[in-house]
């Protein structure tokens, strides 16, 4: 690492102004900053915020290698996010607009970092700073109009599903109903805090894989796929448990299935490039450090 940093002629100066950069411009956005994790801390449909920080630090480890092919050049580009993210931030807090005053607090301090990184380094960092897109809480609209979408289309799947293997259960929009017993599928299986927190992985798991460019939009179009795909996986037998087992095992069920859903979401990407694989298309590209 020393040899690398030699050869592209970085120092200890550059971390250290980057950091200090970093600390100043979030002493800034303190509030806004602040409220981001406050959302995250009580609102369960946002906890995917937390995964964020981990995922930007992973996404800078595997590229550190690049380095040693940049410079720290074009620093004004970190003027011009900062200058964005500013007038982005203002338009929030004037307007109430939450997603503004969140996003422009976040281009604030990724611009304070960059005015010493510079250009170079964001091109070669891109995908780890588009990460930090997903620190912004997801408006209510919108959350709420994705929400609907996929309860319908996950509970449309479930049914047909327990069609085949010949049990009786009835639907009425996100309803399902087993032996009389009604089940919302908001209640058994929470759609958007599978959905947002699929997207994220998925976004990590294919700019965290040496793989072609295709592939990686391929996997990024099947995040909806996948994230029904999973709560299906998780409705079946919480549906049934709910329909035949006491209310608190139910309960107990779906909480534990809850936390395996990420799991069986890498396994089924995973699977899908094995697929790809076994079809002989070509995955890779080259080594991860340069991809």
């Amino acid at each position: 690492m020393q040899h690398l940093w030699r050869k592209s002629g970085w120092n200890l100066w550059h971390v250290l102004g980057a950091l200090g950069m970093a600390i100043a411009a979030s002493w800034v956005c303190r509030q806004s900053l602040a409220d981001i994790l406050q959302i995250a801390s009580i609102d369960e449909e946002a906890s995917h915020v937390w995964l964020v920080p981990l995922l930007f630090a992973w996404l800078v480890w595997i590229r550190l290698p690049r380095l040693r092919r940049l410079r720290a050049s074009g620093q004004w580009v970190g003027a011009v996010i900062t200058a964005l993210g500013a007038a982005v931030l203002m338009i929030g807090y004037q307007n109430g607009i939450e997603s503004f005053w969140h996003a422009g607090a976040i281009l604030v301090v990724v611009g304070a970092v960059l005015s010493v990184l510079g250009l170079e380094v964001l091109i070669a960092f891109l995908p780890a700073f588009c990460v930090l897109a997903f620190a912004v809480p997801v408006p209510g609209l919108l959350r709420q109009a994705v929400a609907v979408r996929m309860q319908w289309a996950t509970a449309a799947v479930t049914q047909q599903i327990f069609d085949v293997l010949g049990m009786d259960i009835d639907r009425s929009a996100n309803m399902l109903s087993i032996r009389g017993v009604p089940v919302l599928v908001a209640e058994a299986c929470n759609g958007m805090r599978m959905v947002f927190t699929l997207v994220l992985v998925s976004y990590a798991f294919a700019f965290g894989t040496p793989l072609k460019g295709y592939i990686r939009l391929l996997i990024l179009a099947m995040c909806p796929a996948v994230a029904i795909a999973c709560n299906v996986i998780r409705l079946i037998p919480t549906i049934y448990m709910f329909g035949v087992m006491p209310l608190a095992w139910a309960e107990a069920f779906h909480t534990v299935s809850g936390w395996m859903m990420l799991p069986i979401a890498f396994m089924l990407l995973y699977g899908f490039i094995g697929l790809l694989r076994w079809t002989l298309l070509p995955i890779r590209t080259f080594t991860l450090a340069y991809d």
